[in-house]
């Protein structure tokens, strides 16, 4: 079992780099949502393990993409504490809280619809988003997190191709892909 407190990692990475509005916002949905930070990223340890098969939890997951977006977000010319930020720190917070569905402690299994259930979350609290952010950083946000499964998110087409989408979606998409096939390396972070 891994000793580093990734959930403490996680709130103080998203403290220093969200606005104080997006921070507030993130730590009251933390504290209504159930808590499932260390659930493993996968039930079935199919994906996300390690080189020696340890399965990290959902925080050491979320932690991984967004320390790697942070250090590599220069690609979008994005600074911390902007609404720019805001919006792919969000989404890659949001993008599994129901990844072992809506009622985790009920659930040994990930649930594949995770994507539509978190975006659903977002659309019906938009009021709340767009104390924060804009109307079009809002859909941006929802649209990162119902799509961060690519083609194989819930609600994607049969055509689904990224070029029909916000450079973001392919962002959060692309990093969690790469911490799911362990291509980012967090040792002593």
């Amino acid at each position: 079992m891994n000793s580093v407190d990734y959930k403490e990692k996680m709130t103080t990475l998203l403290r220093d780099n969200l606005t104080n509005f997006a921070f507030s916002l993130w730590t009251g949905a933390n504290e209504k949502i159930p808590s499932i930070w260390d659930r493993p990223s996968s039930s079935s340890g199919k994906y996300h393990n390690k080189e020696n098969g340890y399965v990290p939890s959902l925080a050491e997951h979320t932690y991984e993409m967004l320390y790697a977006c942070i250090k590599i977000w220069s690609l979008f010319e994005i600074q911390p504490k902007t609404e720019a930020g805001d919006i792919l720190l969000l989404a890659l917070a949001f993008h599994d809280i129901f990844k072992y569905g809506k009622e985790p402690d009920k659930s040994n299994h990930t649930d594949g619809t995770h994507d539509k259930l978190c975006a659903d979350l977002i659309e019906k609290g938009k009021n709340t988003f767009l104390k924060v952010m804009s109307e079009n950083s809002v859909n941006l946000l929802e649209e990162c997190v119902r799509f961060h499964s690519g083609r194989w998110s819930t609600e994607a087409p049969k055509d689904f191709d990224f070029k029909k989408y916000h450079s973001f979606t392919l962002f959060v998409h692309f990093l969690d892909m790469m911490s799911s096939r362990n291509l980012i390396h967090l040792e002593g972070r």
